[in-house]
């Protein structure tokens, strides 16, 4: 079987979460969010190796945190001044002989073992794989004090985890950071790869403000019941 990885991307503050403590470690269910997050993907991909990457200041207080728990068994590594510099380090903290690579934001808890499989799966036959939902609200464009409607038709909302070949990975984040790196999909897509789309899921959202939490924490009890 193939060697898979997986790099959870953990930094963030809890700013907008309105909290002291940031947001990644903050508990959902009953346990820290980062906490659900690793044992997602650890059951869903049995010997997967798993990165987590986080801010150096925030590394102490996690591991203090994660022994509080039963959490499974992953690697932290200190993270970089962009995304991109964090998920770089991620790479590089991954053994050679992975081949799929999984790259998921630490704070989207919801995602499910169903989506993870299912992407796994998918990415043996292409290059680079995205999940994403249809966008539902309506949008404009904004130039200055004008704005213009925009078919919601033609956007798509994007998710992780984006998973990519190894091979292609690495060789995308060698190349130099550039601002339109937006997401990892951007950074491949430096390279002239095709990035497929898949069918991602409403729940797996981005845990953002104290809503999202009282949301997530609804989500977990009708999942429980």
């Amino acid at each position: 079987m193939a060697k898979r990885g997986v790099i959870i991307v953990a930094g963030g503050s809890g700013s907008r979460m309105q909290s002291s403590l940031p947001k990644q470690f903050m508990i959902l269910g009953g346990e820290p969010v980062v906490a659900r997050t690793i044992n997602t993907f650890a059951e869903a991909l049995p010997g997967a190796e798993i990165v987590v990457v986080l801010p150096q200041e925030h590394i102490a207080l996690w591991k203090n945190l994660a022994a509080r728990f039963d959490v499974a068994v992953h690697k932290c590594v200190a993270g970089g001044k962009e995304r991109f510099d964090s998920v770089k380090c991620g790479i590089e903290a991954l053994s050679p002989e992975v081949e799929y690579v999984a790259i998921h934001d630490g704070v989207r808890a919801l995602v499910s073992k169903r989506l993870i499989i299912n992407a796994m799966l998918k990415i043996e036959s292409v290059e680079a794989l995205i999940p994403v939902v249809d966008a539902v609200d309506s949008y404009r464009v904004v130039e200055g004090e004008e704005s213009e409607v925009i078919s919601r038709s033609k956007l798509r909302i994007v998710q992780t985890p984006q998973l990519f070949r190894a091979d292609t990975l690495r060789r995308a984040y060698a190349q130099e950071y550039n601002p339109r790196f937006t997401d990892d999909a951007t950074v491949v897509e430096g390279l002239g790869v095709k990035i497929t789309l898949i069918e991602g899921e409403r729940s797996n959202i981005k845990l953002t403000t104290p809503e999202d939490m009282i949301y997530a924490e609804a989500m977990l009890r009708q999942s429980e019941n």
